[in-house]
């Protein structure tokens, strides 16, 4: 889906950073579409002891994408359950609150922010119109109260995101995915998979998405969406006799906990503008390789999207929007000792379906 630009763009927008325990690199381009609708999350110092990453590739139209880069992360910290030590149900009800913090006024002058020249001139000027009086302009962002204006009964964005995030505190991990875009670590050289890609031919998208009165035709939801849970898509969650996580198209995330170990190398993240072209193994394999040779990571990014960019757009593959994140994990360590990996051949991961 989308239209095409006649000469891809290939200009990449990337960049590197390290803590003590970790280092990272990034990297995005448009490719062949017409517009850039992915947007990402690199936050190395999320609470003094946290690192945030997340992809979010959004599908008709860039805002849901922009809107969950910049507000995610802040409605993760925002949860009692992050206090609390959870990060799992942080994640989960963060996801849920963006499909929320975009509805009404406030949503819809945010979103017309973060949109197109257009709409961007008419938001702002919205805002002075109708944005709240008073001493509250240090209000933290979790106070996103109703706003009376001409937008008060907006129900959210047509367009979506997907959503796949990962956080990492101490020797935890914790993956959260709504949609395609995917999370796969390095464990001793071999790939495995921390999130599910969401498609509607799953059994268990199928039940939730008949059960709320949508249909699949092509293997897209209600005829028109590829993937069965996202950010956004409101008119895909009208159903008012349902909550969020029994609509349509879910925003609820899968959740999978990792306790890391010596032997994981890195965790890379991105969207499915990369899966199409390779497997995790393939992935997994060429940053092996790319490690022997550059000195950033979002290099090795870059060179990712030269090898998966098509030619031409005759069969779509390789067609798509790009953005990928490496997490490449630090040792104190040494390996020397993890010689015979063979019981390793099962990771001991925890998923939970949230």
């Amino acid at each position: 889906m989308g239209t095409y630009l006649s000469t891809p763009k290939t200009e990449k927008l990337s960049e590197d950073g390290e803590s003590s325990s970790l280092r990272y690199g990034l990297s995005s381009m448009q490719g062949w579409r017409a517009e850039m609708e992915d947007a990402h999350s690199a936050i190395l110092d999320l609470d003094g002891s946290t690192s945030f990453f997340g992809v979010f590739d959004g599908h008709g139209g860039k805002v849901a994408a922009k809107f969950c880069a910049k507000y995610l992360h802040q409605q993760v910290l925002k949860t009692e359950s992050y206090a609390a030590g959870d990060l799992g149900a942080s994640l989960q009800k963060a996801f849920l609150r963006m499909d929320e913090m975009m509805c009404g006024q406030r949503g819809w002058r945010e979103l017309a922010a973060l949109g197109d020249k257009i709409n961007k001139v008419s938001g702002l000027i919205e805002g002075l119109i109708w944005s709240p009086r008073g001493g509250n302009s240090g209000a933290p962002v979790d106070d996103w109260a109703a706003e009376e204006g001409p937008h008060s009964d907006f129900s959210g964005p047509s367009c979506g995101c997907t959503a796949c995030v990962a956080i990492i505190k101490e020797n935890k991990l914790v993956v959260a995915n709504a949609g395609d875009s995917r999370c796969v670590i390095s464990r001793n050289g071999q790939a495995y998979n921390l999130s599910l890609d969401h498609k509607p031919e799953l059994e268990v998208e199928k039940r939730r998405i008949l059960k709320a009165g949508g249909f699949i035709h092509n293997g897209r939801v209600n005829g028109s969406l590829n993937l069965s849970r996202a950010i956004g898509d409101m008119e895909l969650k009208q159903n008012k006799d349902l909550p969020a996580e029994e609509q349509i198209v879910t925003a609820n995330p899968d959740i999978t906990v990792v306790e890391l170990r010596d032997d994981d190398d890195f965790v890379v993240l991105a969207c499915d503008g990369i899966w199409d072209c390779m497997t995790s193994q393939q992935l997994v394999d060429f940053v092996h390789r790319g490690l022997k040779t550059e000195g950033k990571l979002s290099a090795i990014c870059e060179k990712v999207f030269n090898r998966c960019l098509a030619p031409s757009v005759a069969d779509g593959e390789g067609c798509d929007n790009m953005t990928m994140i490496i997490v490449q994990f630090k040792r104190q360590a040494n390996r020397s000792h993890l010689s015979d990996h063979k019981e390793h051949q099962t990771p001991d991961y925890s998923h939970e379906d949230a």
